[in-house]
């Protein structure tokens, strides 16, 4: 059977608010993704099915058993193989409008300007932090609209950044957040359910259907935030902070996780001086990972989620060496270097890349 736009687009097209002005738009939008993980890949799939022109995706990762609950446009025979290549596979049998390329690298300081043109909308579905703001710097300096999508436990964030507005671009990221938060781990170490990952994926694919249609209102200038326990919703109005030199802070920063960029050595193990002590008596293991059923390859005493990790009731023997782990060894840093400011007697160490690292 021979498909025709006409027919493919054809529910979207009745719109009065769509029509063919707006269905040629989206035909002719090129749109950048970044990230092909929870938010990222439906984020495109269902993009490419409403017929945008171009879309080029953007991720390092490969497909792991732990994605698949939420990352629902993989399958297990994709395990271990590229993100952007099962994913632009996936597109190409369901989007036949829709020119799909990719790039299998990480993003970096050094070529993310250069990678942001030519595209009109850039879709942020990275779990990173640094990489979240490194994006949203360059879209400022790019000039491109950037719809942002994040996630934390129960909690989803969506806003539409830097639109090209009558009296100038709309506020970003940083007029919500203008530091970089060092104490709030990824969906690895907190947690998610699937159902928010895909709920906050397609309310970004909806912002930018209207950012190429020009059609309904933007989040622009605030930012939704929906709680999936309570399905509850409500928007944080943005104010732009004029005194921030975005051009500067980019010049300047490295985008890297702070956490990893300034951990002391002196509170460090690694893992091969750590298999060395594991069978020590005086060793006493603490697992500050928020998921209870995550397989750990090594006896831990202590489960104590990070979250939840109450520093004022933990009562530390000075006779034992405690060894803090988590999934990459960032948030068992944290609480490590707590640990140490309240009990400076104390022998603690964060087990480096955590128990990923492991081997």
């Amino acid at each position: 059977m021979k498909l025709t736009k006409e027919d493919f687009f054809k529910r979207q097209t009745t719109l009065p608010e769509i029509g063919k002005q707006g269905q040629e738009r989206l035909q002719n939008a090129k749109v950048l993704i970044i990230g092909c993980g929870g938010l990222g890949s439906p984020a495109a799939v269902y993009l490419a099915a409403s017929g945008i022109g171009h879309l080029h995706l953007v991720d390092f990762d490969t497909v792991s058993a732990s994605n698949l609950h939420r990352q629902i446009f993989y399958n297990v025979d994709s395990i271990n193989t590229p993100k952007v290549e099962q994913l632009a596979d996936e597109i190409s049998k369901k989007a036949p409008f829709t020119n799909v390329t990719f790039t299998n690298n990480a993003i970096a300081k050094n070529s993310i300007l250069e990678l942001m043109k030519g595209f009109d909308v850039v879709v942020d579905g990275t779990d990173s932090l640094p990489i979240k703001y490194l994006i949203n710097d360059a879209c400022v300096l790019s000039k491109k609209p950037l719809v942002y999508g994040s996630l934390y436990k129960f909690d989803g964030y969506v806003a539409t950044f830097n639109v090209n507005e009558n009296k100038g671009f709309s506020t970003n990221l940083r007029d919500a957040f203008p530091e970089i938060a060092t104490d709030i781990p990824n969906c690895e170490d907190a947690g998610t359910m699937n159902p928010i990952v895909g709920i906050i994926a397609l309310l970004q694919v909806n912002e930018v259907i209207k950012l190429i249609t020009k059609t309904g209102k933007l989040l622009s200038n605030q930012l939704l935030i929906y709680n999936a326990l309570e399905n509850s919703q409500f928007k944080m109005k943005l104010k732009k902070n004029k005194s921030l030199n975005i051009k500067e802070i980019f010049k300047s920063y490295h985008y890297l996780d702070k956490p990893c960029k300034v951990q002391d050595p002196k509170l460090l193990i690694s893992s091969s001086d750590f298999k060395k002590r594991i069978d020590d008596r005086n060793l006493e293991i603490v697992s500050v990972i928020n998921n209870l059923e995550t397989k750990i390859p090594f006896k831990v005493k202590i489960k104590k989620p990070f979250q939840s990790f109450d520093y004022e009731g933990f009562n530390p023997d000075f006779n034992k060496n405690y060894v803090i782990v988590c999934n990459k060894g960032i948030t068992s840093y944290t609480v490590t270097l707590n640990l140490k400011k309240k009990y400076p007697l104390l022998s603690v160490l964060s087990l480096v890349g955590g128990i990923q690292k492991f081997n």
